[in-house]
């Protein structure tokens, strides 16, 4: 006589009924631990004193130009020249009509360089412009 092994016909599965809970789950938790990455400066600068200031509420609508002791130029991450701000500036007023250009400027920078600034701003039709500075005290 002969035994033969009788197999079962059942497969074994993964149950995936609870995965989009699962999954769900790990999106909130990113979602609430990670943090938006803020702009490196790399310019060296520092802001003039003003007696009073007022503070922007909305700062999705703000966009920052950071204008360095040795005259560099920063949008966003990177370092500028003089005759990119008008394009550069121009594409995100397409992307945010209401866009309010914030320049933070060192306070030893020349008008004359701050009025370019401001020409070429003129240029890419952005012209809501703050002027930042620290409280006077």
């Amino acid at each position: 006589m002969k035994f033969e092994k009788k197999r079962s016909s059942t497969k074994q599965e993964i149950p995936t009924a609870s995965m989009p809970d699962i999954i769900f789950m790990l999106l909130l938790f990113f979602m609430v631990t990670t943090t938006l990455r803020e702009v490196e400066v790399l310019v060296n600068y520092s802001l003039p004193e003003a007696k009073a200031i007022e503070k922007i509420e909305n700062r999705r609508l703000i966009s920052y130009i950071w204008v360095g002791k040795d005259g560099k130029i920063q949008i966003n991450d990177s370092l500028v020249k003089m005759e990119e701000i008008q394009g550069i500036m121009y594409t995100k007023r397409q992307a945010l009509p209401n866009v309010i250009v914030s320049l933070r400027i060192d306070k030893n920078t020349d008008m004359g360089y701050v009025t370019d600034i401001q020409q070429e701003l003129r240029k890419a039709f952005c012209l809501r412009i703050n002027y930042s500075a620290n409280v006077k005290i």
